[in-house]
């Protein structure tokens, strides 16, 4: 009979260093590290999702042996880092961050532009039933009621490409926000990862929330497009 060698216990793929990821890919990485298991009964890897500037501070300290961010590491992050032959960057996978909304008595899936929605995180659209948004919700009945808007308090990918993208839709945005991580937000409530966001748009009526799609899947929370 033989005795079972003990288990390596690895986080993603260090030996001793633990491991950091974002968030947006954290279902997918589950799946992976439990069919890795699998394969791999010797080894087990210890995953842990506590968003994508967690992910780089901890490779920039050398507590981790692999980690990930939705944003690529920038020229500044990768000399602190130790340079470009201190590590690699590759991509992984890909995924949908999307508005979810939290308006009593609207079953219809709301539709919104890049524009509105810049609009309502620089505070500039603050009511559901605002003109711009019944202009592109024609037959829909929008509530006189307040939005407010949810964004993630953490250093977070997620945010970066909220933020990249909303850039792109209006110049006002850009001056005021700007782009990143972590960005100063002029109104609405923060909520720490994808979890606090999606949770945070649940319990708040007339909230508005930037998340993963599988968050929102998970949530059943509505999405507009």
């Amino acid at each position: 009979m033989r005795s079972a060698a003990p288990r390596r216990r690895h986080r993603l793929g260090g030996d001793a260093p633990p491991g950091r990821r974002r968030h947006v890919p954290k279902t997918l990485y589950e799946k992976w590290v439990s069919e890795y298991e699998k394969l791999h009964p010797d080894v087990k890897i210890d995953y842990q999702a506590i968003g994508s500037g967690g992910g780089i501070k901890n490779i920039t300290e050398k507590t981790v042996a692999f980690a990930g961010s939705d944003a690529p590491m920038n020229a500044d992050e990768i000399k602190k880092a130790g340079g470009a032959d201190a590590l690699v960057q590759v991509p992984s996978c890909a995924g949908g961050v999307v508005p979810a909304y939290n308006v009593p008595g609207v079953t219809a899936e709301l539709k919104f532009t890049g524009e509105i929605l810049a609009g309502i995180y620089l505070g500039t659209i603050s009511n559901w039933n605002d003109p711009k948004i019944a202009a592109v919700n024609e037959g829909v009945s929008l509530p006189d009621l307040g939005i407010s808007p949810q964004w993630r308090s953490d250093s977070s990918g997620t945010t970066y490409v909220w933020t990249n993208y909303l850039a792109t839709q209006s110049a006002e945005f850009k001056s005021a926000v700007g782009t990143g991580k972590a960005v100063k937000w002029s109104t609405g409530l923060g909520g720490k990862g994808n979890d606090g966001v999606a949770s945070n748009v649940q319990t708040t009526k007339g909230s508005i929330g930037y998340i993963e799609q599988i968050y929102a899947d998970q949530n059943r929370s509505r999405t507009g497009r």
